[in-house]
């Protein structure tokens, strides 16, 4: 394997094999390498005095993977800009990534241009511009410089599902790798067709399907943005047999219409994190091929895989990797977790004790770090171990459980549990599309449970319903059945499809939405009037507990 993604670029510069499908065009490799050729060209006669770093905010268009694929050529970083982040948010991204060049369209300027990114007009490139094309072809035909296995390629803000983005560093070097990985560990064919709808600025979309089309010389299909009602036309368009996912978008998949020739497509496997095991199973009997579903994140320390015979809900086991040593740790005292422990429906029992944070005690193998984040570094990296925020459970043969983040806790009279066995239970109601499950403040002590539902098209919540759905289910928790269910009409989401809880627990039971509640431990649920929530108000002011309800989140 070449030790840098650019070598891996440039023998591919006389291959005529297709790699790219985009709409009703085609690009092959040998196209694509001269399109990338010209956009280092044009990266090197405009580069910064600063950090040769360029920000691309844009859809998912052959602009953006030739902007990617020159920067590996020209030694520069691409900074992948989240489209859907505005305002300060979105300043901040840009001004915190040193970006001295940005790349983006007409539409996407607008959101931009009040905000002070500290750049000049000089430094803004606009590919849809007519000067745009004249540019590229004016600018000389220089040598390109030799890129090294350390140079920063990419930098790929994480989801902001706990928290701000973080901007990961991905060397080239270890893009090679992750390529070469990936092929090997997915199984992705040389005469496969990957499909591509995840964002290019996020790491799944590069390291699951870009980088590994380079590898195998395979060709990528690539669409503009997610869609669930385009995704099967868009499989059976371009005959692609595989393609990669990542938080809730399968339930939006499955939330579309089903039917009766779904079967009928060229899909073979697909790959990717956070699927629910309800989810994979209806994508498999409903659409074909088969899913690996894995543990993993853009910082590219822990993942997991799932050899034959592992248990139905569990994430699997993690990758072997050289100095790497995965265990559970109670945060609080750095000691492994206890064994999870089952009864004879299926229930965790000891949830409490079991469940505790992943961490690699080996260090952070492979982890290349955050770029200007101290902080953060710091959070995943201290008392020699690397600490990844992410919740789990292991039971007698190793296998992992994924309980949650780091602050999904609950803690409900006294028995503390995390909140992705209670979504995984919920999420079984067939007109539950997603559900998201968090703490409230208790008025007394402690906290309640509170979850919010995402219904299928036509679906209206029955409380009467919910609350047998609730009790038919053997392995709910004695504390999990929610006291406030709130229905929404979407799901807040990141810009990859991932639960953003935070707007969800700042709103609690006084959201706008339709919330009903369960006054006592009985499973029935009524309305939750404007009535009840001045009262319930009244017990928070009475235990001195008012000032909780405006500081979670």
């Amino acid at each position: 394997m070449p030790p840098t993604f650019a070598e891996l670029l440039l023998a591919r510069a006389e291959d005529d094999r297709p790699a790219l499908l985009f709409e009703d065009a085609t690009w092959s490799y040998r196209e694509l390498l001269v399109h990338a050729r010209r956009r280092a060209q044009l990266m090197l006669a405009r580069r910064p005095t600063g950090p040769f770093h360029v920000g691309v905010l844009l859809e998912n268009t052959p602009e953006y993977v030739a902007w990617i694929y020159g920067a590996a050529l020209a030694r520069a970083t691409v900074v992948g800009i989240n489209p859907t982040r505005r305002g300060e948010s979105l300043r901040a991204d840009i001004r915190h990534t040193d970006c001295g060049l940005l790349v983006t369209d007409r539409e996407r300027l607008a959101s931009i241009t009040a905000l002070d990114l500290g750049l000049g007009e000089a430094s803004t490139v606009l590919v849809d511009d007519p000067s745009y094309d004249d540019e590229l072809a004016s600018v000389p035909d220089a040598a390109l410089p030799r890129p090294e296995p350390a140079d920063r390629l990419l930098l790929l803000f994480t989801s902001g599902s706990t928290g701000a983005p973080k901007a990961v560093i991905c060397t080239t070097g270890r893009l090679a790798t992750v390529a070469a990985g990936a092929v090997h560990s997915i199984g992705i064919l040389p005469d496969d067709v990957l499909y591509q709808s995840m964002p290019l600025f996020h790491g799944n979309a590069i390291m699951a399907n870009l980088a590994p089309a380079v590898a195998l010389a395979a060709p990528v299909a690539l669409r503009r943005r997610f869609s669930a009602s385009q995704f099967l036309p868009d499989i059976r368009r371009y005959g692609a047999t595989y393609f990669n996912y990542v938080g809730r978008s399968l339930a939006y998949v499955l939330a579309t219409p089903e039917q009766p020739d779904d079967h009928e497509n060229s899909l073979r496997l697909g790959f990717g994190t956070e699927a629910s095991l309800r989810d994979r199973e209806q994508f498999i009997r409903r659409f074909g091929g088969a899913l690996k579903e894995s543990y993993g994140s853009s910082e590219g320390v822990i993942a997991t895989y799932r050899p034959d015979g592992t248990p139905p809900h569990a994430l699997g086991l993690p990758q072997p990797r050289p100095g790497s040593d995965v265990a559970v740790v109670d945060p609080a005292t750095g000691g492994a977790c206890p064994v999870a422990e089952f009864d004879d429906r299926g229930r965790l029992v000891n949830g409490d004790v079991a469940i505790g944070e992943i961490v690699d005690r080996g260090g952070a193998p492979g982890f290349e770090g955050y770029y200007r984040n101290d902080e953060a570094m710091t959070d995943r990296l201290h008392d020699g171990w690397y600490w990844t925020g992410d919740l789990a459970y292991r039971d007698a043969d190793g296998f992992l459980y994924f309980a949650g983040r780091s602050n999904d806790w609950l803690r409900v009279d006294s028995e503390n549990f995390a909140s992705a066995p209670v979504e995984a239970v919920i999420s079984r109601h067939p007109d539950v599309v997603m559900a998201a499950v968090y703490a409230t403040p208790d008025p007394r002590t402690g906290d309640e449970v509170m979850a919010a539902l995402e219904l299928r098209v036509g679906a209206s919540f029955d409380a009467e319903d919910f609350a047998a759905f609730l009790r038919s289910q053997p392995d709910l928790g004695t504390k999990w059945a929610p006291r406030f269910v709130r229905i929404v009409s979407a799901m807040p989401l990141t810009a990859t499809n991932k639960v953003e809880k935070s707007p969800l627990r700042r709103a609690g039971w006084e959201a706008p939405d339709p919330v009903y509640w369960r006054l006592t431990a009985e499973l029935s649920y009524t309305e939750f009037t404007a009535t009840d929530r001045s009262a319930y108000r009244d017990l928070f002011r009475e235990h001195n507990r008012l000032d909780l309800l405006q500081t979670t989140g």
